[in-house]
């Protein structure tokens, strides 16, 4: 599963990403009580376990953390900043990043039917949906699949999601597209600060 094209997987720059969360878990980390927000490891991220950022956009991850306030899962919304190097990055806009992917569900795939065990489905009627256990499982095969075989790991992974409604009749564009970084190396984060609002 090496990558011809690996001398291309470290990106060049930093990347901002912003994090919705409570306002107690930002400002902790704000003040350096908290060192690192606490990596996800649900069995439906779409990029595998890791913490999760949304790049370049702080109105996303307000939208996400009102929309936890509503669940009752957070109590005042909040969004932390955080600088990013993403290092040696699983792009997911990138030709080989995705040849990897296909390649990992295919031995996946390979060695659930030799051991008798059903593949996990994503759920949903839109190609991008909260309930993606199908892909969750697919990365994190493809990174155990690197560590086993003494092939250096990504620090991040970086992704498309394309979401909402269209923003006009037969439009490409949709109302919530954004880009996500799953970042599986805390040595990624340079820091975090406290978004200004214009």
């Amino acid at each position: 599963m090496s990558a011809h094209w690996s001398t291309y997987e470290y990106q060049p720059s930093f990347v901002l990403g912003f994090h919705g969360c409570d306002s107690a878990i930002g400002e902790s980390l704000l003040t350096g009580k908290t060192k690192h927000l606490k990596p996800s490891t649900k069995v439906y991220d779409w990029l595998g376990h890791g913490i999760y950022f949304w790049e370049g956009n702080p109105a996303r991850a307000q939208e996400w953390a009102e929309l936890k306030k509503q669940e009752g899962k957070i109590q005042t919304p909040f969004v932390v900043g955080a600088i990013i190097d993403l290092r040696r990055c699983l792009d997911l806009f990138d030709k080989d990043g995705l040849r990897q992917v296909r390649t990992a569900h295919a031995e996946l795939e390979q060695t659930m039917q030799l051991t008798g065990t059903s593949m996990p489905t994503n759920v949903g009627n839109t190609p991008d949906n909260a309930g993606r256990k199908l892909d969750c499982l697919v990365l994190n095969y493809l990174h155990e699949y690197r560590k086993e075989r003494n092939e250096e790991e990504y620090d991040s992974v970086r992704g498309p999601f394309l979401e909402g409604t269209h923003l006009y009749p037969n439009a490409g564009f949709r109302s919530e597209n954004h880009i996500q970084l799953c970042i599986r190396s805390t040595a990624c984060i340079k820091g975090y600060f406290r978004p200004i609002k214009a």
